[in-house]
């Protein structure tokens, strides 16, 4: 067993110290537009990873860039754990969301700017921010300097390509299985359950993204002269797409798994502020707000391809498209997930209309068994720096599939889902931010935890 090295107190002030040179870096990174998406230039993706690796180097990491095929870099910086020690992997990821509508932006996405104690820009919270929160914790124990007082043995792994899939993280572990391998795994992807009140993810939903395609003719067709005998293909994916949900707005889908929820209210007062619904409308779905969430199934329609109202010419639309998404229950399985609702759209299509069912991406549930020494030093961690409060175990309602691939990749390995948002965060939409006080709480638990790791 390790000793400790440095107290509460001194990690306390060590954090204090290193704030403001974390923000500046922080702010540094959020500007470099590093999307993976097809159709993006990906240059900003390697000064990414590059500006990352810098930060892990200056912690005194041994860093390297690493990529499987055509995969987007991440950064793997490891430092080797003093005898008899520990090693915690910590994870983010430095890829971030298109910015969607710049319109609806307050400031530029890409140029960080504090507003009323909150730094709004893309990725300053979803996942730069978690990035710098592993950059802060090794600072304050002084890594890479003279002083170096670090407990445990660290390996930083920030991935490139987290909001696009993942689609080679499962290659990068096994390639890279031996450098990753740990003992306790902090995923800084995630959030805390209010401004003021820590948490730690328990489970997550899994998701299943498709397309479903109508078609009734073999080429549009006067909208007069066959109008009232032949359907058109929006009508009739607009009619199945409703076959989806039942009046309430629950998932009408015979065969999705749903399971209970912690025992946590989520205020609809609170919940309609942080979504934005407009005045007057009603919430979907019938049981808890928690239980609507984060265990039960959800499906959206995301996108739909048919032709522009401004273009449309008087003529029956020959076919329609649309992108589904399901958000599975912990539980489920997101295969037997697929094929339930392929048959369902392929049943309850009207007048015998061509449909076809096509699978874009999918990703499992994750249910955590949040018990056990690990879990307890990051709950203490989390109650030392929030001054008391008590942490809560929250679900997730989003999807973070790769947590699954960890814990296949490390079975043995104590997986801490944490995080630096908040529910005012707006992650993945216009005017994204990070609560610079709540951030400060993030970098004194992480390193708080480093140090009860240390200890155990």
């Amino acid at each position: 067993m390790t000793t400790p090295t440095l107290s509460v107190e001194e990690l306390r002030a060590a954090v204090e110290r290193e704030l403001p040179g974390v923000r500046a870096d922080l702010e540094r990174l959020a500007r470099i537009p590093g999307i993976a998406f097809d159709g993006f230039d990906f240059t900003p993706l390697e000064r990414s990873a590059e500006a990352v690796a810098e930060l892990l180097r200056g912690c005194g990491l041994d860093t390297q860039i690493a990529r499987i095929g055509d995969g987007h870099p991440a950064v793997i910086g490891v430092k080797p754990a003093p005898p008899g020690a520990p090693t915690v992997l910590l994870y983010a990821h430095h890829d971030v969301q298109p910015v969607g509508d710049l319109s609806l932006w307050e400031s530029d996405p890409f140029e960080p700017v504090e507003r009323d104690g909150r730094l709004y820009g893309r990725g300053c919270a979803d996942d730069k921010a978690g990035v710098l929160a592993h950059v802060a914790a090794l600072r304050a124990f002084g890594s890479g300097t003279a002083d170096d007082r670090l407990p445990v043995g660290v390996v930083v792994f920030v991935e490139g390509e987290e909001e696009f899939g993942s689609a080679s993280l499962p290659a990068l572990l096994e390639a890279y299985k031996e450098t990753l391998r740990s003992d306790v795994i902090v995923i800084a992807d995630s959030g805390n359950w209010d401004i003021g009140v820590p948490a730690l993810t328990t489970s997550l939903r899994g998701i299943v993204n498709m397309f479903v395609e109508v078609k009734v003719l073999k080429q549009a067709v006067h909208s007069g002269m066959a109008g009232g005998a032949v359907p058109d293909a929006l009508m009739t994916l607009s009619r199945l797409l409703t076959t989806l949900h039942d009046d309430n707005g629950d998932v009408a889908v015979e065969g999705l798994v749903s399971t209970a929820a912690a025992p946590l209210d989520y205020p609809e007062d609170r919940f309609r502020e942080e979504t934005g619904l407009l005045d007057g409308v009603e919430f979907i779905g019938t049981g808890r707000i928690v239980e609507r969430l984060w265990t039960k199934p959800s499906i959206a329609i995301l996108g739909v391809d048919a032709p522009r109202t401004g273009e449309a010419p008087n003529a029956i639309v020959p076919t329609a498209k649309a992108k589904i998404s399901i958000r599975l229950a912990p539980g489920d399985d997101r295969k037997r997930a697929y094929e339930i609702m392929k048959a369902h759209l392929e049943k309850h299509v009207s007048w015998g209309a061509h449909v076809d069912v096509t699978f874009e991406h999918d990703g499992d549930p994750i249910v955590i068994d949040a018990t056990g020494p690990a879990y307890d030093a990051a709950r203490a961690a989390f109650r030392e720096a929030w001054d008391g409060t008590e942490p809560v175990d929250i679900g997730v309602g989003g999807s973070i599939p790769f947590i699954a691939t960890f814990t296949e990749a490390f079975p043995g390995a104590s997986v801490l889902v944490t995080g630096v948002e908040d529910p005012y965060a707006k992650a993945h939409g216009p005017n994204e931010s990070l609560h610079l006080g709540e951030f400060a709480k993030v970098c004194l638990a992480e390193a708080l935890l480093l140090r009860n790791v240390a200890a155990l």
